[in-house]
C-alpha cells in the first residue's frame, strides 16, 4: 500500500484500553506504511506502534521527539521526509495529537508549507467528556490548565463560571491527575451552589467515571476515587 506524503495525526488510546474498542481497522493501515514518527515520547511511541502490529520492526523506524523540551527552531526539520515522498505520523501522550498537545507547533508549520494533514479519527478525552456531561454542546470553550496557585485558581474559575452564565457556554479545563481532588475541592468553594460539576474520569478505561451534580450535591458526596486518574472538569449552569 502506498500512502501520499501527508502528515498523519495518529491518535493513541486514553489508558489501558485495547486498540480495537478505540481505533479503527484503517489507522492499522495507515500507519504500518509510516516509518516516520515525531513523537511526545520515545518509548511510549514504541510500544504503542506494537500494539497496533506486533510484526512492526520498530528499529526501522525513525523517532523525532517533540515536547515541551523541544527547540521549536528545529521542529520544521521533522517534515523532512515529506519532501521525499515519505509519509510522517504524529503520535501523542495520550489522545489526539495537537489538542492540548505540542503536535499543533509542527501540524501549524506543515499548514504554512502547503503540506496535506490527515487527522485519523480515535478518542479525545475533551469531546468525550462533553459528550457524557449533558451540558451544552453547541457553545463550549477549552481552557487548559488552570493556575496552580489557589489565589489564582479561584480567580480563573469565577471568570469561567461567568461565561458559563453571560454565555451559554460550557467551560472544560483539565489538571495534573495528583492534583484532582484539590482541584475539585477548591471548584466547590468557588463556585455558586446552583453550578453543575461534571468530573469525567478514566474516559474508555474500565475505571470510566463520568458523573454530572450541581455544586451543593458534590458538596454532599464523597469525593471519588480519581487521584491518580486523568480528568476532564466541565462546569455548565
Amino acid at each position: 500500500m502506498s500512502e501520499s506524503p501527508s502528515l498523519y495525526l495518529i491518535p493513541v488510546t486514553l489508558g489501558d484500553t485495547p486498540i480495537t474498542q478505540v481505533l479503527p481497522d484503517y489507522n492499522h493501515d495507515i500507519i504500518v506504511n509510516i516509518k516516520h514518527f515525531i513523537v511526545e515520547n520515545i518509548r511510549s511511541a514504541r510500544r504503542f506502534l506494537k500494539q497496533v502490529e506486533k510484526s512492526i520492526d520498530i528499529d526501522e523506524l525513525t523517532f523525532y521527539e517533540l515536547n515541551r523540551h523541544t527547540d521549536r527552531k528545529i521542529i520544521g526539520e521533522y517534515l523532512e521526509p515529506l519532501k521525499k515522498g515519505q509519509p510522517v505520523g504524529i503520535i501523542s501522550e495520550a489522545g489526539c495529537p495537537a489538542i492540548a498537545d505540542p503536535g499543533a507547533d509542527v501540524v501549524a508549520i506543515a499548514q504554512s508549507r502547503g503540506i496535506k494533514v490527515v487527522p485519523l479519527v480515535g478518542p479525545s478525552s475533551i469531546i468525550m467528556s462533553l459528550m457524557g456531561s449533558g451540558f451544552n454542546g453547541q457553545q463550549f470553550a477549552f481552557n487548559g490548565y488552570l493556575p496552580v496557585d489557589i489565589p489564582g485558581r479561584i480567580k480563573a474559575l469565577k471568570k469561567l463560571e461567568n461565561k458559563v452564565y453571560n454565555d451559554d457556554q460550557t467551560q472544560i479545563f483539565i489538571e495534573t491527575p495528583y492534583r484532582n481532588s484539590k482541584m475539585l475541592e477548591t471548584m466547590l468553594n468557588a463556585l455558586r451552589p446552583s453550578t453543575k460539576i461534571c468530573i469525567a474520569a478514566g474516559i474508555t478505561t474500565p475505571q470510566e467515571f463520568i458523573v454530572t451534580k450541581t455544586v451543593e450535591k458534590w458538596k454532599k458526596e464523597k469525593f471519588p476515587e480519581f487521584e491518580k486518574v486523568p480528568c476532564v472538569f466541565l462546569i455548565y449552569k
